[in-house]
């Protein structure tokens, strides 16, 4: 039978990659870790950890099951949570959880604003990948997810913020810099940065320029729009990005311009299909909203095609 303890060292030692970090952070011997391993082993009857040199490293069994075991833990982490709350009598506590492109700094720069109209309002933001932010939702771990569409599961509602296109970026002083509005045939022999398969954006792109029967060179796929964007403004290649994180590289001197036809960049708002938002997450929501559709009106401008060009080129400094 296996019992909390054992759970408790084997997520220290996952946490830490090792068995004398996962003792200091137990605050036990680092034999005591070592037989709690050895004995939860004995009783799962796997293999969770092998020796490699001076080292041990994690198992697939081991990854596996700690992601059930760390789904655990957050579960016990909330429920303390919420009693310090209620205990503290505060006003309010929220959990988000949003993909890297709104994760990195639109949200954060939004959610400094919110909470310094609401000093008692506690809020805890975490960042992944949009499968695991469904999860997230889903499993009650948190209230509000943004995560890229679509996105279908029974537990959980979503609501898609419309009219946000992807845009392309270019480096300071390319030529291309000279027009209002990018189209297929400005990339022919261009470097692409691409974004790595099987990412919906990526699909999107890749189907515009093979549909408009145009060659780009993709020497380069980054995993996420940000490396994308650091590339480019450092003076290497072109792209086409989500607007929000390209938004971030305008001072580093990337060059923002609309791209037609217009590629969508969707973005979906999770929300638990069985229990209804707090009054805080509600008031998150709708300054959220507003939050996008004034971005999108000031980046972007109100429409798409030539006037949402003509606004992007005026918007040097954001």
């Amino acid at each position: 039978m296996i019992n909390p303890r054992q759970i408790e060292a084997f997520r220290a030692v996952m946490v830490t990659g090792g068995i004398t970090a996962a003792a200091e952070l137990l605050n036990i011997s680092q034999p005591a870790v070592s037989r709690l391993i050895s004995d939860l082993q004995y009783a799962l009857k796997l293999t969770l950890f092998e020796r490699r040199g001076p080292r041990i490293a994690p198992t697939s069994e081991a990854i596996s099951l700690y992601q059930v075991v760390d789904r655990a833990f957050v579960g016990l982490e909330l429920i303390e949570q919420t009693a310090r709350d209620l205990t503290a009598r505060r006003s309010g506590a929220l959990r988000v959880a949003a993909m890297p492109a709104l994760g990195v700094g639109f949200l954060p720069r939004y959610v400094a604003r919110f909470l310094s109209e609401r000093p008692r309002v506690d809020i805890a933001l975490r960042g992944s990948t949009s499968p695991i932010i469904l999860d997230w939702v889903a499993t009650g771990q948190c209230e509000l997810g943004f995560a890229h569409t679509p996105i279908d599961h029974a537990a959980v509602l979503t609501e898609k913020i419309p009219g946000i296109p992807a845009v392309a970026i270019l480096p300071p002083g390319h030529p291309l810099a000279a027009k209002d509005v990018l189209v297929p045939k400005d990339f022919e022999g261009e470097s692409f940065i691409s974004t790595t398969p099987p990412a919906l954006l990526r699909s999107r792109i890749d189907t515009v320029f093979a549909d408009h029967d145009v060659s780009r060179v993709m020497r380069v796929e980054a995993q996420l729009t940000m490396n994308a964007c650091a590339m480019v403004a450092a003076g290497y290649g072109v792209s086409i990005v989500d607007p929000f994180t390209a938004q971030d590289y305008v001072p580093h001197g990337l060059v923002v311009r609309p791209f037609e036809p217009r590629i969508g960049f969707d973005i979906a708002i999770l929300r638990s299909a069985q229990v209804p938002l707090s009054m805080i997450a509600e008031d998150f929501l709708a300054g959220f909203m507003e939050e996008a559709m004034h971005f999108r009106d000031r980046f972007l401008g109100p429409g798409t095609g030539t006037e949402a060009g003509s606004q992007l080129v005026r918007n040097t400094e954001l």
